[in-house]
């Protein structure tokens, strides 16, 4: 493997759903701050990325799809100058 192409990726890890929507009653803030209800519509329509099965039920996100949602709902929310 190429140490120099290692080096230049961000690192992968993988966040479950409460990191992502948040979790109120035990005080976890959320990237996507949206109903769990909201989140799998989300899903189903193709606004937000698809979990990754990490075993029979346990589900995950990739921090690097994440990001990417991220980047691209702050950049929907910006004003276009012209």
């Amino acid at each position: 493997m190429n140490t120099e192409t290692t080096a230049a990726s961000p690192q992968l890890r993988f966040y479950r759903l409460k990191e992502v929507i948040g979790d109120r009653k035990k005080g976890i803030p959320g990237i996507i701050p949206v109903s769990r209800s909201a989140w799998y519509a989300g899903i189903k329509e193709g606004i937000y990325p698809k979990p990754v099965k990490l075993s029979e039920r346990t589900s995950a996100w990739r921090s690097t799809d994440i990001d990417e949602l991220v980047k691209r709902l702050f950049n929907e929310s910006q004003p276009v100058e012209g």
